[in-house]
Order: structure tokens, then C-alpha cells, then sequence
């Protein structure tokens, strides 16, 4: 939740519309995507009253009837449309390895646009902040022509080269190795690689140009001379697989997120049901101030709730005894074992919150 919270706001801040598409689409806009011919092995179908239906494997069908559901102007451009609904792939038994590899929660926002490169530059400015605020500052780049997916050595016909996502690496000035026929089935893509603890890459974001879809689904935009033209479109996946990106996330941190992030900011241990009133409104008011917070008011030895606390990782222990319920203060025990001096509930709530303000700037 907290980062797609945060993805949510990196895209509203770029003037990205959010939305949720169906989970699945009539078979015969599959087939006129072309994924039905080139991608069905790693897709669902069902069929209800006699019509065949595919679930999604990603959302670039529905994000482009929703670009097509009125008519687009010059001014409209570029038009970016994003979805972190779930998408569903199938995988043989020997890819499920954990968080890493399973694939079924996929980031993905198309962008319609006009065929000029603002919308590269666009994607690849997001993507290259985004892994900045968990810790990552290395991450490797692919630029990929294309391939058949079932015959490594026959190129895609689908598609069309285009140099504007290679432009657009290279007007940012980033250093990135070329993967010749590793392309999307429509079109040139780049990838960004994430190394975990022990060193392995694991892809985590793609942007992929295409050409051809807009063409296969008729869409169009209005120029300033009043004439149609058709738009490109690029499909993108900022975090990719948010199972694999928790998965190479836990293992960066070892579980001890920054606060900034944390499941769980801050635990409140009572030392005994006397202090447990207390306790509980401390708990109220910074569940109120959005801070994520837990209680654990067991009727068990402070000791054994702080190892507890600290096997669980948690940033915070509030230490609540005779002492803070008569200052009305708490006492914060940072997970490395060092104590803060008492301090008041709101001081807490403003310290706590300082301290994830910088990291996200960071």
C-alpha cells in the first residue's frame, strides 16, 4: 500500500489519469492486438454464454479504448493513463521461486502520445527517480530490438524499429547495453535491471514503443491543421512485478525497512494492564496522525516483547510505563537498542514524520 501510494502520487504530480480497467476483454480484441497470436501461451481464457473472453496479462487493451472513447486533440498530448490493477500470467512450476519470480501483479501505464520523444524522456525521468527513494542508485539498462518470442532467430514482423526510446537514453545521459532481437512482440523496448543482496539483476521496469496497436485499433488525434494522425503509444512498467520488487526489497534491507516505508512504523509496549489506557490512547492518535503503528499490551515481560519487536524489524518500540503515563510522554527505542529521551505524543507524531519526509526526498 505505501508504495503504491507513492507511485500513485509520482503519477498525479505528472498529470496521469488513474484508473482500473476490466480483468477481462472479449477474445477477439486479443486477436486484433495481436496477443492472441503471439502471447496466448502465457495467457488465461474463459468463456461465459458461449463468448470467449482472455484475462489480462497486462492493461494496454483497455487503456486504449479508453483513449478511443472520445476524440482526442493535438492539445490532449501527451495522454498518459495509469493502472495498478493486477494482471494475470501463467508460468511453469519451476519459475515460482518465491516473491522474486511470481509474476501476477504487473504495473503497467501506456501512454498515448504524439510520435515525437517528450513522452520517452517523460517515462525514462520517472523511472530512473523512482528506485531512488528504496536504496537503489545501480541499475543496469538494456535497449532491446526485437524477436519472435518462439523463434529466437527470426525477427518480429509485428512491429517497427524506432530509435526514440534509444535517443531518449542517450539525451539522458545514461550508459546502457544493446539486446539484439530481445524486443517486445510489437515493438524496441529498454529494461531496467535491480540487483538484490547477492548481486543477481532481476527486471523490474520496461518501456516498450509501439507503433502498431494505435494502428491495429484505429486511434487518432487531431493536429492544429484539423487533420488526423495517429498517435504512438508507450507501454511501460515502472516497478514491474510489485511481488518480485517486494522480493528484491526485503532481501536489499533484510527486512529492516527505513521508517519511511516500514509496514509497521512503530510498536507500543506496555510494561503492565495498569499502563494499558494510556497505551491505547497513544494508539489513537497516531493511528489518527496516518503514523502506522501497533500495540502489544500482552500481559508478558517487556523483555520478551522488545526481542519480539526487534525480530520483526519494526523502526520504533514506544516503551510505555508508570513514568510516561504520569509525564504523559512516550519513550521511542530505536531497533538498534538506543533510547530516546520521553517526549510528548505530538512531538512524536512531528519527529516520526521528519524523519519519512527525508527519506523520500533522499
Amino acid at each position: 500500500m505505501v508504495i503504491e501510494d507513492f507511485m500513485k502520487r509520482e503519477h498525479l504530480k505528472r498529470g496521469y489519469d488513474i484508473v482500473i480497467g476490466p480483468t477481462i476483454l472479449k477474445q477477439e480484441l486479443w486477436e486484433r492486438s495481436g496477443h492472441f497470436d503471439n502471447y496466448r501461451e502465457n495467457m488465461y481464457f474463459t468463456e461465459v454464454e458461449g463468448q470467449r473472453y482472455g484475462i489480462k496479462p497486462m492493461n494496454c487493451l483497455a487503456h486504449m479504448l479508453i483513449y478511443k472513447s472520445r476524440l482526442r486533440s493535438y492539445r490532449d498530448l501527451p495522454c498518459g493513463i495509469s493502472n495498478s490493477a493486477q494482471c494475470t500470467v501463467t508460468k511453469s512450476r519451476a519459475c515460482f521461486t518465491g516473491c522474486s519470480e511470481s509474476g501476477p501483479s504487473l504495473k503497467t501505464t501506456p501512454i498515448s502520445s504524439a510520435p515525437r520523444n517528450s513522452s520517452s524522456m517523460r517515462s525514462l525521468g520517472l523511472w530512473i527517480s523512482s528506485p531512488l527513494p528504496w536504496g537503489y542508485s545501480d541499475f543496469p539498462i538494456r535497449w532491446n530490438c526485437q524477436r519472435d518470442r518462439r523463434n529466437r532467430s527470426v525477427p518480429m514482423r509485428i512491429g517497427s524499429g524506432h530509435g526514440g526510446l534509444k535517443f531518449a537514453l542517450e539525451r539522458q545521459g545514461q550508459e546502457y547495453v544493446v539486446n539484439e532481437g530481445d524486443g517486445a512482440f510489437y515493438g524496441p523496448k529498454i529494461d531496467f535491471k535491480l540487483r538484490d543482496a547477492i548481486g543477481r539483476q532481476w527486471q523490474c521496469a520496461t518501456i516498450q514503443c509501439d507503433f502498431t496497436l494505435p494502428e491495429r485499433f484505429d486511434l487518432t488525434y487531431v493536429d492544429s491543421n484539423g487533420d488526423k494522425k495517429r498517435p504512438v503509444m508507450l507501454h511501460r512498467v515502472i516497478l514491474g512485478s510489485m511481488d518480485r520488487f517486494l522480493g528484491v526489497l526485503i532481501e536489499h534491507y533484510a527486512g529492516a525497512f527505513p521508517v519511511g516505508f516500514a509496514p509497521v512504523q512503530a510498536l507500543i509496549l506496555t510494561i503492565t494492564d495498569e499502563h494499558i489506557p494510556f497505551g491505547q490512547n497513544v494508539l489513537s492518535e497516531l493511528r489518527s496522525a496516518g503514523i502506522r503503528v501497533r500495540a502489544d499490551f500482552r500481559n508478558e515481560k517487556l523483555g520478551l516483547k522488545v526481542r519480539e519487536a526487534q525480530v520483526e524489524k519494526v523502526p520504533y518500540m514506544l516503551i510505555i510505563g508508570q513514568a510516561e503515563v504520569e509525564g504523559q510522554t512516550v519513550t521511542p527505542r530505536v531497533l538498534s537498542g538506543k533510547n530516546l529521551d520521553p517526549m510528548k505524543i505530538d512531538e512524536f507524531i512531528e519527529y516520526i514524520k521528519k524523519e519519512s519526509s527525508v527519506f523520500w526526498r533522499g
